[in-house]
């Protein structure tokens, strides 16, 4: 047998293995760049259902299994992120509540995730639910998350356990925790799913990013754009695809997700799919994006 047919390729399940393998070899090849300095990044979407916490916390896991040193933060009251990483989050478990409500630090809250040595978890708890109300009378209430993140970034970096990512994950609206979100990060990664009326509301969230970067935020950026829950056997999906390219061909990622079971699948075993099922058509897919969010380095 000859070395150009040594894969058989006859068959759809074939092509798909050999198809998978030599991205595998393609990732394994060269290691990722680190970044100069810390890049901070809210994950955002004000419509929910677009696989956010779930890109939040399998670029997170991609990129310290690839050897970054990687904080996720946790502002969405319902713990996803959390539980995804495998991170302690019942009530009364010190959360990210304790630091923006309560003016707590990161260091008494943060917790190291089982999944890789260098993957990091802020929790929410259940307590973040009323945090929006309790927010609204107090002093610098949109700058709460960023004093007490910058803080601990440079007592860590001062230590010589400087992170190169931080991800935030926010609640899908736009109400104090998202504004704190923005107004800590540098960079905003939008998450839009391959469906009818992917781009409803992404023209709001835009013009609410802007109002941020001119009011409270001169150095945030929509950085990224990641298409995800992709199927290439519908037109539709393929549509989507080529407007969101079409409209925003800097900002949007070469990879990507495609509609997966495993990845859905993976936080019910308090995993992401990057631990989870390592070789699966999913986890390549966020490791191939984190690979290439971290060769694009930071806007400029």
């Amino acid at each position: 047998m000859s070395s150009s047919t040594e894969y058989d390729d006859s068959t759809p399940l074939a092509r798909e293995l050999a198809d998978l393998r030599r991205r595998r070899e393609a990732l394994s090849k060269d290691p990722l760049p680190a970044p100069d300095k810390t890049r901070i990044l809210t994950v955002s979407n004000q419509k929910g259902g677009v696989g956010k916490t779930t890109t939040t916390v399998n670029l997170a896991a991609a990129l310290a299994r690839s050897g970054a040193r990687v904080l996720v933060i946790d502002l969405d009251p319902q713990g996803n992120a959390s539980t995804a990483l495998g991170v302690e989050h019942r009530a009364e478990t010190p959360s990210v509540y304790d630091v923006i409500v309560n003016e707590g630090d990161i260091s008494d809250v943060v917790q190291q995730s089982p999944e890789f040595p260098d993957l990091y978890c802020v929790p929410a708890t259940i307590h973040l639910a009323g945090a929006e109300i309790e927010l609204v009378s107090l002093v610098a209430r949109e700058q709460r998350l960023r004093t007490q993140l910058d803080a601990y970034l440079s007592a860590t970096e001062a230590a010589g356990e400087r992170f190169d990512y931080v991800f935030i994950d926010c609640p899908p609206s736009l109400g104090l925790l998202t504004i704190n979100a923005f107004v800590a990060a540098g960079e905003v990664l939008i998450p839009i799913q391959c469906e009818y009326y992917a781009l409803e509301g992404l023209s709001q969230l835009l013009r609410n990013i802007q109002l941020i970067e001119k009011h409270l935020n001169p150095r945030l950026q929509v950085s990224s754009i990641l298409l995800t829950m992709y199927d290439g056997r519908t037109n539709l999906a393929r549509q989507v695809v080529a407007d969101v390219r079409e409209h925003f061909p800097s900002e949007a990622l070469q990879t990507l997700i495609p509609r997966s079971v495993r990845i859905s699948e993976a936080p019910g075993y308090g995993q992401t799919v990057i631990s989870y099922d390592t070789n699966s058509p999913g986890s390549i897919s966020y490791l191939e994006a984190a690979a290439e969010l971290a060769r694009r380095g930071a806007p400029q």
